[in-house]
């Protein structure tokens, strides 16, 4: 797939088959959101990925929009390093660089995906936090649950030229 059609046909996906997703398939959606730019090249990214059915459906309680975790058979935590010496609280950007990518990478190798957030919703840190046992200075920033999709969605046209400004407001 190339790069603008992967960008221009992604869509979000929350229906997934039972079928389970391949760890060499979710490895290679890590590797596209390890290569995602940061901040003076920190990387201050930790990736947790969940394929137990049990955890996928606690996550689905403790997040009011997580309920499609329930049917979905493979997810990827994304958590931010708040302690990044350099440039402190760039985490949040890194950690969406990379959780785009990821969802990119996962159009691209045929699966469907959807960014839950987390960051910076209180409750929702610190319960993952206890049950995934993540220390206190990482934060879960989101959620990439993913699968191969029971629905296609196709692409839409998000351009809008009312939202650009040239040089000026």
């Amino acid at each position: 797939m190339e790069t603008m059609d992967a960008i221009l046909t992604r869509r979000s996906i929350r229906k997934y088959l039972s079928e389970p997703v391949n760890r060499d398939v979710i490895e290679n959606v890590l590797k596209a959101g390890m290569s995602a730019p940061s901040a003076g090249d920190e990387q201050p990214w930790h990736f947790v990925i969940i394929d137990q059915h049990g955890l996928l459906e606690k996550i689905s309680e403790i997040h009011p929009y997580a309920k499609m975790l329930k049917g979905t058979p493979a997810a990827v935590l994304v958590c931010g390093d708040q302690k990044v010496p350099k440039f402190k609280d760039f985490w949040i950007q890194d950690c969406s660089a990379a959780s785009e990518n990821m969802l990119l990478a996962a159009h691209d190798l045929g699966l469907g995906a959807v960014w839950i957030g987390i960051y910076p919703a209180e409750r929702p840190i610190r319960e993952l936090r206890s049950l995934l046992n993540i220390p206190e200075h990482i934060a879960p920033f989101s959620i990439i649950a993913m699968g191969y999709p029971v629905e296609e969605k196709s692409g839409r046209l998000r351009y809008d030229v009312s939202r650009i400004h040239s040089n000026l407001w």
